[in-house]
């Protein structure tokens, strides 16, 4: 009895001392006013600190030599143009010195094999900005399958998410006359035939989620105003969001799905068939991937049990699903196995082809990639094609004209390489291969492990010079992601090589969990309360590497972008004496405050909610905007963003710089007026960016 009332009341003292940290951790929020994105206060702050940041970094005698060095490779004609196979033909959207923003073009399959294609520019969206006077960024395209003539283009401005859709015919090289345009917005749009658009959009007031998305979908009948749509299905305002899946086979079938994503990873499937919808009976944590021989192919991020089945299928299997039985019955779906994952092989992508199914996977996260067809009693065979180790290796485009498809393959000191495969002879050859950018002669790829807190194992790639000291002298960057799903594989980066890596710089790629490289559970080992695993796992990584004697603090710097940048604002707080050098991008920091910026109420499902209590309480506990304390040490960190980006947006990385300000703490601030969420609009924008964050981690990690 005593025994049990001494614990309650260490329960209860233990509750007490929890409650006061989360009151401290509940500042008070000054800088809402840098919420108005646009407004002239607020971009009178960001260009002030912007000018100062930029004054020190571009002073650097070393940011000429990385922005040239960027820029060059950024517009290197060596880089491999990335084909999308359509009608016979290769499709490529190019970006280079005389085309900034960019030129779809296109040439024969045989002409794309030779060393230098003669291509056709179909669509030039340089000359597009100027006639419009617009900042056009390619959005996309959506074909109309099969014929693959006619497209909606994507124009996006600046970079943005929003954007507007064109219809344009690809034969000619020109916008149809009084052709289909969907107005800006977050859009979906998908071809139910060539007379008929499924649009999902902004409708107008009222029309929108709280994530900031459509939730209504309507099909257009070309020639009628755009408003006379006619409404086929209506979510509510609490979904994330709604969109479509328009898929065809080789054998000229077709399957229409509306999918309602009510949460970030809980959606309802819907076969969209003459105006009416019918309840597809998949689970919620799915990828629908494609069609084949009119058998859907579904990816699980669940375990799942169909109805009426006494079958459980595991998370990360790949499944397949004849639809002339779902058609008849889409409540008791009955799949046949493709692929099972195993303690270490995990499924990633997937492509169709006219007669093949080909899908990569990981395995302790090396890339490999099979083909595979369906077979008599339900059965599927599988061919493996040849991946070296340490390599990536992802689908780039399939044929449904033809069994053809290409991959991509990549190291960390492995140029890409792509490959023609063809699935119906089993051919693979080499279509292209990418000349080195930097010297990797005396460079070395390990894959090594981590002990987390709790005991999980954690891989990384570390890429290093052979003859390096293990005296903790190097300059170390980890670079990590830690969420959604995301696997982080090894990959050649021209930039890391020659800005970093060709000066003596150490490179790692954690693979910590949050991500997909052990499957869908290693994802939710992280999910919402549970997600310090995440961040443990992060710090093990840097404690090895100092432990080894790779590098120390004073030599070790992090960088990571949106959920990988909310990953940096948590270790630049938690662990400030681990590291020299934080960059922090495109991030989010303020995670009391997330659901009211940009996007932010679509990722609930990810990180939980502030309006929940117990959610909120660890919400504050990591949240890197409130953790922030005068009386700590932190290194000076580089914090940037752009003002465009309406993902996640411009103000968590404002917030947290305009705090910083107030304790008095140093940091470097630099925020583009575009790029939306990435690095820049165009190739020069980006080039900039990569030399002010190597310049930083060079004057920090090597002087």
């Amino acid at each position: 009895m005593k025994s049990l009332t001494k614990s309650i009341a260490s329960l209860l003292m233990a509750t007490a001392t929890v409650t006061a940290v989360y009151a401290q951790t509940e500042q008070p929020d000054n800088y809402t006013w840098l919420e108005d994105v646009h407004g002239q206060r607020a971009m009178d702050w960001v260009n002030a600190h912007n000018a100062a940041s930029a004054k020190i970094i571009q002073a650097d005698p070393r940011f000429a030599t990385l922005q040239a060095e960027a820029l060059q490779v950024a517009q290197s004609p060596d880089r491999l143009p990335e084909p999308d196979l359509r009608g016979g033909l290769v499709y490529n959207a190019w970006q280079d010195a005389s085309h900034v923003r960019g030129i779809l073009r296109r040439t024969t399959l045989a002409d794309y094999l030779k060393p230098k294609p003669q291509w056709q520019t179909v669509l030039d969206f340089d000359a597009l900005g100027k006639a419009d006077r617009k900042s056009w960024v390619n959005a996309g395209q959506v074909w109309l399958e099969p014929s693959d003539r006619l497209c909606l283009v994507g124009l996006s401005d600046g970079g943005e998410d929003a954007h507007t859709y064109r219809e344009f015919d690809a034969k000619t090289g020109t916008f149809v006359k009084n052709g289909f345009v969907v107005p800006k917005a977050k859009s979906d749009a998908a071809w139910i035939d060539k007379n008929h658009l499924l649009v999902t959009t902004e409708w107008g007031p009222g029309t929108l989620t709280a994530s900031g998305y459509p939730f209504i979908s309507k099909v257009w009948t070309r020639g009628t105003p755009f408003r006379s749509s006619q409404e086929v299905y209506r979510g509510t305002t609490k979904d994330v969001g709604v969109g479509s899946l328009f898929y065809h086979d080789g054998q000229g079938h077709q399957v229409d799905i509306i999918i309602n994503n009510r949460t970030f990873w809980d959606s309802e499937f819907r076969l969209l068939d003459g105006g009416k919808t019918t309840l597809l009976a998949l689970p919620s944590k799915c990828d629908v991937n494609g069609l084949l021989n009119n058998r859907l192919i579904v990816t699980l991020r669940q375990d799942w049990k169909p109805a009426g089945l006494d079958r459980t299928f595991p998370a990360g299997s790949i499944l397949a699903i004849n639809m002339v039985d779902a058609h008849k019955d889409a409540a008791h779906l009955k799949p046949t196995v493709v692929f099972a994952p195993t303690k270490t092989e995990f499924a990633q992508q997937v492509g169709v082809t006219k007669n093949k199914l080909v899908f990569t996977t990981l395995n302790n996260v090396m890339g490999r990639a099979y083909v595979s067809q369906p077979a008599p009693g339900g059965t599927w065979t599988r061919k493996s094609v040849p991946v070296a180790n340490n390599l990536s290796v992802s689908i780039l485009s399939t044929s449904k004209s033809d069994d053809k498809f290409f991959l991509d393959t990549a190291g960390f000191i492995n140029p890409e390489a792509i490959s023609l495969a063809d699935g119906a002879n089993g051919s693979l050859a080499t279509a292209k291969r990418r000349k080195g950018v930097f010297d990797a002669r005396d460079l070395k790829v390990e894959q090594l492990w981590a002990t987390s807190k709790d005991g999980t194992k954690v891989p990384y790639f570390i890429v290093f010079k052979k003859d390096m000291k293990y005296d903790g002298t190097n300059p170390t960057i980890i670079d990590a992601y830690g969420g959604f799903h995301v696997s982080q594989t090894p990959y050649y980066s021209a930039i890391i090589g020659k800005l970093w890596l060709d000066r003596g710089g150490v490179f790692v790629l954690a693979n910590i969990r949050g991500g997909d490289e052990f499957g869908p559970a290693w994802h939710d080992a992280g999910l919402k309360t549970h997600r310090q695993r995440i961040y443990d796992d992060f710090a093990a990584v840097g404690e090895d590497l100092i432990t080894r004697k790779i590098t120390t603090p004073r030599h070790l710097g992090i960088e990571g972008g949106s959920n990988g940048g909310l990953l940096m604002g948590v270790e630049f707080t938690q662990h400030p004496e681990m590291w020299n050098a934080v960059a922090i991008e495109v991030p989010l920091l303020d995670m009391l405050g997330f659901e009211h910026l940009a996007a932010g109420a679509s990722w609930v499902d990810e990180y939980g909610s502030a309006s929940v209590p117990a959610e909120r309480k660890f919400l504050a506990s990591i949240s890197p905007y409130n953790q922030l304390r005068k009386d700590a040490s932190y290194p000076e960190p580089l914090i940037f963003t752009t003002t465009k980006d309406d993902r996640v947006g411009p103000v968590h990385a404002r917030k947290f710089a305009a705090r910083m300000e107030e304790f008095g703490k140093p940091f470097f601030y630099d925020e583009i007026t575009e790029g939306g969420h990435a690095a820049g609009a165009d190739l020069k924008q980006a080039a900039n960016t990569d030399a002010t964050i190597f310049t930083y981690f060079s004057m920090k990690l090597m002087d």
